[in-house]
């Protein structure tokens, strides 16, 4: 059963709340956050990117150096200092809203539990690199804070969704504002304390949480906590409260599965394996049936596109090729177990070399740019894993390949930070 606890979110100052927010930290690379900060002195990526402020002095700084983290810690001192945010008096849950394309996905902003993780009701669909795992881990003993919400969804509850509708329906949102990219975003203050209560009793019945995304967010937290509880059980004559701590507890926004919407991550490879395109075709006619196609979309699944020497094809897999298990029924699965793999020798998409992916807001167009370019030699459009595929593999205990989800809109960091004491 999980459990959700109201928390005393800093946050901006309303005047501030849109020059603040600022998109994921892992969305893109220092230059890019460089750029979407010039001339905002209170853009969120000055903690999440603080690098960008280490530039003039340090040219090419390390982004895991330690003056990083520092700066990290620095700057977002700063802004608690000097107003841009604040603490709210008293523990509350948010709901945040986002709209965009026609649709919104409105969720629960709470605290949820390190040990839930731990025992598997919070479930993951994704592994962890112990590089990206420290670099959270330092940047949250930093800042002594977890600055950017994890994205989890649930199997929608008809309780839920009638609650968070009145209270929106009876209130204003505190934040109401279009970020650059055209995304909605609104946010309403939720602190009724019989409101808190009857949401925590529903979740109680919830039976797990799924991460979807920020899966390196949620394995630092954990750590974090669990390294702070062992120092607070040294020091628990000193006074600490260890089960109520800020630190079991770790920062997360919770969407009903019915709202989420998960996009493509296709593919890009840079070369056929010394095939030639006649060769490449009749490999690929091995496994797949290959038919010319206007546009390359998959229009279901078990369906994709290539892209090669400026022609579309839609391919779909022969009879017996499809498992019957979750994993490999999967459609990054198919593609790669039966072409990339065998066909490339593109064993490890996660650490090789010669395969690229781009995820689906960036449209075919990208794809076709990328192999036009002479870049990438052939491109393949997938179409997108869906909630269902994702919750029977989280709940078969399995890891889904590299890039097989993109959720889609990301969520802003900057407007809910949950500080650890």
């Amino acid at each position: 059963m999980a459990t959700i606890r109201p928390f005393r979110g800093v946050r901006p100052a309303k005047e501030y709340a849109k020059s603040v927010a600022a998109p994921p930290y892992d969305v893109m690379n220092s230059r890019e956050a460089g750029v979407m900060a010039e001339g905002n002195p209170h853009s969120f990526l000055r903690v999440d990117k603080a690098e960008i402020d280490l530039f003039a002095d340090a040219p090419g700084i390390d982004i895991y150096d330690d003056r990083v983290y520092e700066k990290a810690g620095e700057n977002l001192r700063k802004m608690i200092t000097g107003g841009i945010l604040r603490q709210d008096e008293s523990a509350m849950f948010y709901i945040y809203s986002l709209s965009a394309g026609g649709r919104t996905q409105t969720g629960i902003v709470a605290c949820v539990s390190i040990d839930e993780y731990l025992d598997g009701t919070i479930k993951k669909h994704e592994l962890t690199l112990e590089d990206k795992e420290k670099d959270r881990i330092r940047h949250v003993e930093a800042c002594n804070a977890q600055t950017g919400p994890i994205f989890m969804t649930y199997r929608a509850l008809n309780a839920v969704d009638k609650l968070i509708g009145a209270w929106i329906k009876g209130h204003s949102p505190e934040y109401d504002f279009v970020s650059e990219d055209g995304v909605g975003h609104r946010v309403w203050l939720l602190p009724e304390p019989e409101i808190i209560a009857d949401l925590q009793s529903i979740f109680r019945h919830v039976p797990c949480l799924y991460i979807a995304d920020g899966h390196h967010r949620n394995a630092a937290a954990a750590k974090v906590g669990l390294k702070r509880r062992e120092l607070a059980k040294l020091a628990k004559n000193a006074g600490h409260s260890e089960p109520d701590a800020e630190y079991n507890y770790y920062l997360a926004v919770l969407f009903p599965h019915d709202q989420v919407h998960i996009m493509a991550y296709n593919r890009v490879v840079k070369d056929l394996g010394g095939l030639s395109r006649a060769e490449w075709l009749e490999k690929v006619g091995e496994k797949f049936h290959a038919i010319p196609s206007p546009d390359g979309k998959p229009p279901d699944v078990h369906s994709f596109g290539m892209y090669l020497d400026g022609r579309w094809y839609l391919l779909r897999p022969k009879d017996g090729l499809i498992p019957g298990d979750p994993m490999g029924s999967l459609d990054v699965s198919i593609l790669q177990n039966a072409l990339l793999g065998p066909a490339l020798g593109i064993d490890d998409p996660k650490t090789n070399k010669r395969i690229d992916f781009v995820g689906g807001m960036r449209g075919l167009g990208e794809l076709e740019k990328r192999v036009d370019s002479g870049e990438m030699a052939a491109a393949f459009a997938m179409y997108p894993t869906s909630l269902e595929e994702l919750f029977a593999v989280a709940d078969a205990g399995k890891i889904m390949p590299p890039k097989s989800t993109w959720f889609e809109p990301k969520l802003r960091s900057g407007l809910f930070i949950h500080l650890l004491d």
